[in-house]
C-alpha cells in the first residue's frame, strides 16, 4: 500500500440496508466530525446526511429506479428513499456517463452543473489473444468451435433471456455450429433464465461457465468470436469495453449508456427485440468485413477509456470541490 494511504475500518461491517444507515450516519458521520477531513469522497453512490464535510458521491445509475422489480426489497426501499437525499446532500456528483448524468439530473431535480461525467474504464489485461491460445481455449469449452459470448451476473436486467431466445433462434435458422458461453455469477431471480434455457431446442450448445478469474475471462474474451452484451439498462457498461480491447467484436443495446459508449464501434439492437438480437447475430456471422469492420473501430473506441483518465476527471471533480473553500 502506498505511504500516502491510510486505511480506517470503521464498526459495523455494512452487509444490511439497516447498518449502512448506522455505518454512515453514526460510524462514517462521527469520524468525520472527529478527523475534518478537507473532503469525504464516497464511491458508492452513499454519502452521510449528518455530516458537514464537503463531499464528492458516485452514482454510477439509477438502474434501482428504472427496474425497481430487479433489486431487493429492503435494498430498493433504501435506494429510494436514500440516494435521492445523497444526491442534493453532496457538494458534487460524479457518474460514469453522460447518460446517467441526464438521468440523474432529470430525476431527482438536481442541476447538471453539479454533476461531473467521469467514465469508467476496462483493465489493462484485457488486450488481443494469441491464436495459439484461441485454439486452446475453444477446446477447452466448445470442442473447437467458434462461440457467441455473454459476460456478467446472470440476472433479469442483463437480458439474458431473450439473449438464449435469439441465439436458439439463430441455430435454428443458419444450422451454425456457433456455441454461447455465459460466464457470470447466478444472480437472484433467475427462474425465467432457468426455464428459457431448459425449453432451448439447441440447449446442448449453451454452456454456463460461472465467474472466472481474470486470467482466464481475458482469455475467454480474447477467443469468442463476438461478444453478446445486450442490457436492459447499464449506467456505463465494461464488457463491450472489455471486448473491444480484446479485438473482439460486439453486439450491444440501443437503450441508456450503450450507444454513448460504444458509438458506431458496435451492433446496436433493440434488447426487447429478439428478432433484432438474431439478425444481429445473423448478419455478423455472415460478413466478415462487418466483423474487421467492428474489430478496428472497437480497438479505436476502447483506447478513449483509461484508468488515466478515469483518474483525473474524478481528481478534477474533487478540485472543484476543494477549490471553494479557499
Amino acid at each position: 500500500m502506498l505511504e500516502n494511504i491510510k486505511p480506517v475500518v470503521l464498526f459495523p461491517p455494512a452487509r444490511h440496508p439497516f447498518l449502512w444507515y448506522w455505518w454512515f450516519e453514526f460510524s462514517v458521520a462521527n469520524y468525520l466530525e472527529k478527523t475534518k477531513p478537507d473532503l469525504f469522497l464516497s464511491l458508492d453512490g452513499y454519502c452521510s446526511l449528518r455530516a458537514e464535510t464537503p463531499t464528492v458521491t458516485v452514482i454510477h445509475d439509477l438502474a434501482f429506479e428504472h427496474f425497481p422489480e430487479h433489486v431487493p426489497f429492503l435494498v430498493r426501499k433504501y435506494y429510494q428513499y436514500f440516494v435521492p437525499k445523497f444526491a442534493k446532500h453532496a457538494t458534487r456528483i460524479a457518474t460514469v456517463s453522460e447518460y446517467s448524468k441526464q438521468d440523474i439530473s432529470e430525476k431527482y431535480t438536481i442541476e447538471q452543473s453539479k454533476i461531473d461525467v467521469v467514465y469508467s474504464a476496462a483493465k489493462e489485461n484485457f488486450a488481443p489473444t494469441e491464436i495459439s491460445i484461441q485454439k486452446v481455449i475453444k477446446e477447452k469449452y466448445t470442442q473447437g468451435k467458434d462461440y457467441l459470448l455473454y459476460v456478467g451476473a446472470i440476472h433479469p436486467r442483463k437480458n439474458v433471456g431473450n439473449m438464449l431466445l435469439a441465439f436458439d433462434q439463430f441455430k435454428s435458422q443458419t444450422n451454425s455450429n456457433m456455441k454461447f458461453l455465459l460466464a457470470g455469477a447466478l444472480g437472484w431471480q433467475n427462474e425465467e433464465v432457468q426455464t428459457i434455457y431448459e425449453n432451448m431446442k439447441h440447449k446442448t450448445d449453451v454452456l454456463f461457465t460461472g465467474r472466472q478469474p481474470l486470467d482466464e475471462l481475458t482469455r475467454i474474451i480474447g477467443s469468442a468470436f463476438a461478444v453478446l452484451y445486450v442490457s436492459l439498462f447499464e449506467g456505463f457498461g465494461v464488457p463491450p469495453l472489455e471486448a473491444m480491447k480484446c479485438g473482439v467484436p460486439v453486439i450491444t443495446s440501443t437503450t441508456s449508456s450503450m450507444p454513448e459508449i460504444c458509438l458506431d464501434a458496435a451492433l446496436l439492437v433493440n434488447p426487447a427485440s429478439v428478432n433484432q438480437i438474431t439478425e444481429a447475430i445473423t448478419k455478423l456471422s455472415s460478413d466478415d468485413n462487418l466483423r474487421t469492420s467492428l474489430i478496428e473501430k472497437g480497438i479505436l473506441q476502447a483506447q478513449k477509456f483509461t484508468w488515466e483518465n478515469t483518474a483525473s476527471l474524478l481528481w478534477e471533480s474533487c478540485e472543484k470541490v476543494m477549490n471553494q473553500r479557499t
